[in-house]
């Protein structure tokens, strides 16, 4: 039933996108202003890397036996992913009374999909007591329905790419400029080592607003060290376990979300940070797939392997990883949304597939034709055709490559998501 709900919710503006903060001001002003009532919040803004760091706050406040509201966005598998309440994912029923009670309110003005779940959550949370609230921007920042939040806590800044390009300006000042639009009047900024060109935009947007930057490089780092990581400023330096998380690009968000949750409350200490980088979950983000019936169609010995990353940033990150993956041939099926940088996004992983096989997303009206894809791999150097589906991709390989082999579902987290959906 959510689902026709959602489905109805998305005809209630003309255009899936429409930044503006106009509509969702008003509409929390008839809520009864639920933004003003939220514990504290900490606001994540960036080009990858957001849901990772949230996760990653999220599990630090859970080991310390807090209680945590989360809002991110998309959703892999049910809606109720974007909507953490007080550390539990509700109930369709106790959703669906949300957006009605939202819905009602709108009174039928124009109003975007992502707003009318911004204000839901909001209501929601508002309701539900908590510690801390974690707020992951969905496009940009400065006209992101998340933006109202007057005073939060801390804000945070992953690193910033090329992405979005049609809404948020085509050079990485421009998208720089709409990402650290989140910073507040003398509200500390924790900020991922960036780009230089960046770094100079946050900084001045700081410096506008006399936010001091807390910066990743210079105040705090965190690598690798041994079979664990080690985190060091705040005056404190931390052996800590492995990441739960895989990937390089992941221990430096773990490091965001360490900095984070020390800048804010500096009780939190190494058994609680220990506790939380060695039980982070987050779904598709280099996710090793142990069972369902993808695997199955593979050999014995074979690795299925899944990540929603969908940018050339994002690729940069997959890529690196690969360099540890040279011990087997590393096959890869591939789905993205049309309005996604097909070439910027393969041309990191040329040299690491052997083969790719793209797919279109399925029931996704804006994805990408395999066809598509195709040209754009081949251009690149790997061997690529279409296929129907994913599963005549996995036959084909196991039927095809010696194995043993790794394959990497890729492209899109709305194809990871119909992954995790459909492999149970």
């Amino acid at each position: 039933m959510i689902d026709s709900v959602l489905e109805r919710l998305t005809r209630l503006h003309p255009k899936v996108i429409d930044l503006s903060l106009e509509r969702i001001f008003r509409l929390l002003e008839r809520l009864g202003n639920p933004e003003r009532k939220l514990p504290p919040v900490i606001h994540v803004a960036g080009t990858n890397g957001k849901g990772s760091t949230v996760a990653t706050l999220r599990a630090i406040f859970e080991a310390a036996g807090q209680r945590a509201h989360v809002y991110t966005s998309p959703h892999l598998v049910r809606f109720a992913e974007r909507v953490r309440i007080a550390g539990h994912l509700p109930s369709d029923d106790a959703l669906i009374a949300l957006l009605a009670e939202v819905e009602e309110a709108n009174g039928g003005d124009p109003i975007t999909f992502f707003e009318v779940t911004t204000a839901a959550a909001f209501l929601g949370f508002s309701r539900t007591k908590a510690e801390i609230c974690l707020l992951e921007t969905g496009l940009g920042g400065r006209l992101d329905a998340t933006n109202v939040v007057a005073r939060p806590a801390l804000t945070v800044l992953t690193p910033i790419a090329l992405d979005h390009q049609h809404y948020l300006g085509d050079t990485i000042e421009a998208i720089a400029g709409e990402k650290a639009a989140i910073i507040k009047p003398g509200v500390t900024c924790i900020t991922a080592a960036q780009d230089p060109r960046a770094a100079q935009v946050i900084a001045r947007q700081a410096q506008d607003r006399a936010a001091p930057l807390v910066c990743e490089g210079l105040d705090f780092t965190i690598e690798g060290e041994g079979e664990g990581l080690v985190f060091r400023g705040f005056g404190v330096e931390w052996p800590l376990p492995q990441l739960a998380l895989k990937g390089a690009h992941q221990v430096r968000n773990a490091g965001l979300a360490l900095a984070a949750a020390r800048q804010l409350d500096r009780s939190f200490g190494k058994a609680v940070m220990a506790k939380a980088v060695a039980g982070v979950e987050w779904p598709a983000r280099l996710q090793r797939l142990t069972r369902g019936p993808l695997l199955a169609l593979l050999p014995e010995g074979w690795e299925l392997w899944l990540d929603g990353g969908h940018n050339p940033h994002a690729a940069q990150a997959m890529a690196a990883h690969a360099e540890g993956w040279a011990d087997r041939p590393l096959l890869a099926v591939m789905g993205m949304l049309n309005t996604k940088d097909i070439d910027g996004t393969l041309a990191p992983l040329a040299g690491k597939l052997t083969t790719l096989r793209a797919v279109a997303i399925p029931g996704e009206a804006n994805a990408l034709p395999p066809e598509w894809i195709v040209a754009a791999a081949i251009r690149q150097g790997i061997d690529a055709s279409p296929v129907a589906r994913i599963e005549a991709a996995l036959a084909e390989f196991a039927a095809t490559v010696p194995g043993p082999a790794r394959v990497l579902i890729c492209g899109s987290l709305y194809l990871a998501g119909t992954v995790l959906r459909e492999n149970g």
